[in-house]
């Protein structure tokens, strides 16, 4: 359908856009002096943008998103200078020049409120000139443009701004305090860029401040303190970056609804005052190093929808508070060091549609009601003494699970054994269930008759120092709990034999025993102090504890020829670490080209600095083993 040269007046009539079959329709040479608004958006429009849009120079309104436009933004949008809201957003659109010289000619536009050039691919950096835009300017978005360079401080002269977006692209340098004279804005999105350095004061002069997001970038140094006075804060994302500590002031923002830490380096225990937070609806804490009980204050958040606090060393057992949080959706306590029962008061959450409480040290029976109708085996794995039924792939709860106080502390979960049982189980002791020999025993694994996977070790009592040997680790292991650590259950003795075992995969080898005799730690991975003094100690256990987590996330044996003399692998880590975590990790674990790299970085880096804490020449500065 063409209508060129042609003398037509009035108005287009709307049925011709009800036409389905139409393919193209022609205003050739159109005229629009007078028009003031154009909105095109939400459609599959593609090709350039028409030159004749820049004919209409009465035009305030230009919404062009969310079509297929594609070709370089044109440098005459500054003919429009009464243009005061331009909607780019969601084309294939591209600059002609990395300087976005498109940008310098808005200047013109001298009532321009409101411009979003997101998700086109610019490839380009941001010029000073952004400076001169207009001072009217109010919503400044330009997210996911593949930008790079830093941001430019004279973004500060546009005084009237009230929300800035410039996140998912590649922006790098330090947050610019000029930021700080922007009174008026509400609104701060940096997200997923490269930012570095520190979080500057000057953020905190943002009074109408509500929603702040720095997340997904490498800014390290503490959260500052006077964070605290932004009271109109109302979301607050700094995940997935480097920093170390957190202002307990940050406890005063009681009206925030959003709180996101996770994935940084924080350290120490949850605060009792996070109570205060009332009308937090989200908080994520995960993947972080803290530490301690999660204080039962949680239950005070009685708006609160997702709780994560999932990859920390938390322990004690879970408040019954958190059976409180009426309103809760998800929650996720997963790889901590938790312990006791998951409490029944949970079952009131009727609107918990996720639970993660696996790799923790819980035990009893799983509740049964409420949403946990619906909760599948994954979320309660890696707890070995849990029971319940048995889609949850636990064993059955036929016995309640309880501590005794016996003599020699031992902590009991089941009857003591006969030997013909265990005789029994092992199929007689046979080659078949052999999982680990060393100099005074043998380790067998077999399934016991209710179900439950055990290890059970057999001293050998030729070996003159088996019965002190065997008491030593008594009285060790019951003061241990680790995921990865056995624990002991039960002990059966006669004429043949005595024996201990437990419920997972042992971990230490006879020829890792505390017998101080005989030369019992493999060369390379013994702590310093036993190879020069034959002391033995915990500490000495944590030494080797480091040295088995760089082997592990490097790939390398500290036996490797390449380390040899002065040079060991822990010497090696620690001299290229700081530079990059890239020159000491396995290849095979961590890539650049990964999709979660930021995230993995930080989980790798956490690894190597535990392993660097732990490996520390003098004993009594390595991290204690009760912190690992």
């Amino acid at each position: 359908m063409a209508f060129s040269f042609n003398k037509l007046v009035g108005v287009v009539p709307t049925t011709i856009f009800n036409v389905s079959t139409l393919n193209s329709l022609y205003l050739q040479n159109v005229q629009l002096q007078n028009l003031e608004e154009l909105l095109l958006w939400g459609n599959n429009f593609s090709g350039t943008i028409p030159s004749f849009i820049f004919n209409a120079s009465k035009l305030s309104r230009l919404e062009l998103q969310m079509n297929s436009f594609y070709g370089f933004i044109p440098n005459t949008f500054g003919n429009l200078r009464n243009l005061n809201r331009l909607g780019l957003n969601d084309n294939y659109l591209t600059s002609s020049t990395p300087k976005l010289n498109f940008l310098s000619s808005l200047s013109n536009c001298k009532y321009l409120k409101y411009f979003s050039f997101s998700n086109n691919s610019l490839d380009g950096i941001l010029p000073r000139a952004i400076g001169n835009l207009s001072q009217s300017m109010e919503i400044f978005w330009m997210h996911s443009c593949n930008i790079s360079g830093g941001i430019p401080e004279e973004i500060s002269n546009l005084t009237n701004l009230i929300a800035i977006y410039l996140g998912g692209n590649k922006l790098n340098g330090s947050i610019p305090i000029a930021l700080g004279k922007l009174q008026k804005l509400q609104l701060l999105n940096l997200e997923y860029n490269q930012l570095e350095g520190s979080i500057p004061d000057d953020l905190c002069r943002l009074a109408a401040l509500f929603q702040l997001d720095l997340g997904s970038n490498k800014l390290s140094g503490f959260v500052p303190a006077s964070f605290g006075n932004l009271t109109n804060l109302r979301s607050l994302h700094l995940g997935s970056n480097q920093i170390t500590s957190i202002p307990s002031t940050l406890l005063n923002l009681k009206d925030i609804l959003y709180l996101n830490l996770s994935s940084n380096f924080f350290t120490g225990p949850l605060p009792l005052e996070i109570g205060n937070l009332k009308v937090l609806i989200k908080i994520d804490l995960s993947m972080n190093n803290f530490s301690g009980v999660i204080p039962i204050t949680i239950g005070y958040l009685k708006d609160l929808q997702y709780l994560f606090l999932e990859y920390n060393r938390l322990q004690g057992s879970i408040p019954d508070s958190i059976g409180d949080l009426i309103n809760l959706k998800s929650l996720d306590l997963s790889n901590n060091n938790l312990s006791g029962i998951i409490p029944i008061s949970l079952e009131k959450l009727l609107d918990l549609k996720d639970i993660n409480v696996s790799f923790n040290k819980l035990e009893g029976e799983i509740p049964r009601e409420g949403s946990f109708r619906n909760f599948l085996a994954e979320s309660f794995k890696g707890n070995e003494l849990l029971c319940g039924m048995p889609n949850l792939q636990v064993p059955p709860c036929r016995t309640r699970i309880h501590h005794t106080s016996r003599k020699n502390g031992l902590l009991i979960g089941i009857r003591r054994l006969t030997y013909l049982e265990l005789f029994q189980a092992t199929n007689g002791f046979s080659e078949n269930n052999l999982i680990d020999r060393g100099g005074i025993g043998y380790v067998y694994k077999r399934r016991i008759h209710y179900g439950m996977e055990v290890a059970v070790k057999v001293f050998d009592l030729q070996y003159r120092e088996a019965f002190k040997n065997f008491d030593i680790e008594c009285d060790m292991m019951k003061h241990i709990r680790h995921r990865n650590l056995i624990k002991i259950i039960s002990s059966c003795s006669n004429d043949d034999f005595k024996a201990d075992f437990g419920m997972a995969k042992p971990l230490l080898k006879e020829d890792q025993s505390l017998i101080q005799t005989q030369t019992l730690a493999t060369i390379g991975y013994m702590a310093p102090e036993y190879g020069r003094e034959g002391r033995v100690s915990t500490n000495g256990d944590v030494y080797s504890f480091g040295i088995m987590l760089i082997e592990t996330f490097t790939r390398k044996k500290p036996t490797d020829e390449i380390f040899s003399g002065e040079m060991t692998l822990k010497h090696w880590v620690n001299d290229l670490l700081p530079i990059s975590v890239m020159k000491v990790v396995d290849a095979h674990l961590l890539s650049q080209e990964d999709k979660h790299f930021v995230i993995k970085g930080q989980c790798v880096s956490f690894v190597f600095n535990l392993a660097m804490k732990c490996t520390v020449e003098s004993p009594e500065e390595r991290v204690n083993a009760k912190e690992i």
